[in-house]
């Protein structure tokens, strides 16, 4: 068990959470209040949901070897062109074409950042680092150009519903966010997807020569993170009911890269772990949840997470734990039948 990539995650997000019930004997309750649920596992599993899309996209953009540094810009791209669409003055809350509206042009233009990322990595060759940083830098200035450089407040409601309703009680953005994981385990797991994208990040060339269509899938890839990192932007702007071209979405390429890391996904390439960037998305958010909740100045927010993420990295890797075991857990080699050994 505890060799199983999901272990060492698992234990530290329960000792998160085991934390909290310290300082707060009802952190794990949950209430019905005003028709929906309450509590502080409704409020983490509501507000990771924008960093768990994101984080998403960004594993399997890593399974092909490479890296998106623009999922943050492209959350600030979505939510500026959504406010755009639906904060302008006079649109009635009777109708609901404006949020369609908004939802299409949201997602297209984060499809159509993403499919611009897998040209310049697939197509044209640069490096996934220096490609996906020129959008980073770029989708800033584009989304601040969309919102004239001001915080575009939203006084739209059904757009609200996005990041702030409820359906059935439960925060409707989870229903996204479980919906896009589902879409994504069964198309990587339950098709040949995954396996492509495997060989690819294990070796292109090979993949090549197998008569795999390796620049296609590289582009599949980083059109489906921007896609993810799309309506992501739609949730967090949706949730503030604002748009902040500056500030949207700020750092989240980091925490999606530690959330894919924690998970067990090697940033080498390669195999890839859907359920454990999961894990990994709870943990930063409940860290964060916690470093509030406790009274830990906010201000060594990101040193705690530094630490944490340190140590859930350590605690994965065999070397690490056999030379802290002093090698007893080393298994010695068997007898060969027939030889004698000395």
């Amino acid at each position: 068990m505890m060799k199983s990539k999901l272990f060492w995650p698992l234990l530290v997000l329960a000792c998160i959470l085991g934390i909290n019930l310290i300082f707060d004997p009802s952190f794990f309750s949950i209430e019905v209040r005003g028709g929906h649920l309450t509590g502080s596992l409704v409020d983490i599993a509501n507000r990771v949901t924008p960093l768990l899309l994101i984080s998403i996209g960004m594993t399997l953009v890593i399974a092909t070897k490479g890296i998106d540094l623009s999922v943050g810009s492209v959350i600030a791209m979505s939510g500026a062109m959504a406010a755009f669409v639906v904060g302008r003055p006079g649109i009635s809350d009777d109708s609901l074409a404006p949020l369609f509206l908004a939802i299409a042009l949201s997602v297209g233009l984060a499809l159509l950042v993403g499919l611009w990322n897998g040209v310049l990595v697939s197509r044209i060759g640069v490096q996934p680092i220096v490609a996906t940083l020129i959008l980073m830098i770029a989708g800033r200035g584009i989304a601040q150009l969309i919102t004239n450089g001001q915080i575009t407040t939203i006084y739209y409601e059904p757009y609200s519903f996005i990041g702030a309703g409820y359906l059935f009680m439960i925060p409707f953005s989870i229903y996204i966010a479980v919906a896009v994981y589902i879409l994504a385990l069964l198309l990587t797991r339950k098709t040949s997807l995954g396996l492509f994208i495997e060989s690819v990040g294990s070796n292109p060339e090979a993949s090549r020569l197998a008569g795999l269509n390796s620049k296609n899938i590289m582009l599949m890839v980083y059109a489906f993170s921007g896609v993810c990192a799309g309506i992501g932007g739609l949730i967090l702007s949706s949730n503030v009911a604002a748009a902040d071209g500056n500030n949207a979405g700020l750092y989240y390429e980091l925490d999606a890269i530690l959330a894919v890391v924690i998970g067990g996904t090697t940033l080498m390439g390669g195999r890839f772990f859907l359920t454990g960037t999961v894990i990994g998305a709870l943990i930063i958010q409940s860290l964060t949840t916690t470093i509030y909740s406790i009274g830990i100045p906010p201000e060594v927010n990101l040193v705690v997470k530094a630490v944490v993420v340190l140590v859930v990295c350590l605690l994965q890797s065999p070397e690490f734990r056999k030379k802290i075991t002093g090698g007893f857990m080393v298994k010695k080699p068997a007898k060969k039948e027939g030889v004698a050994q000395p």
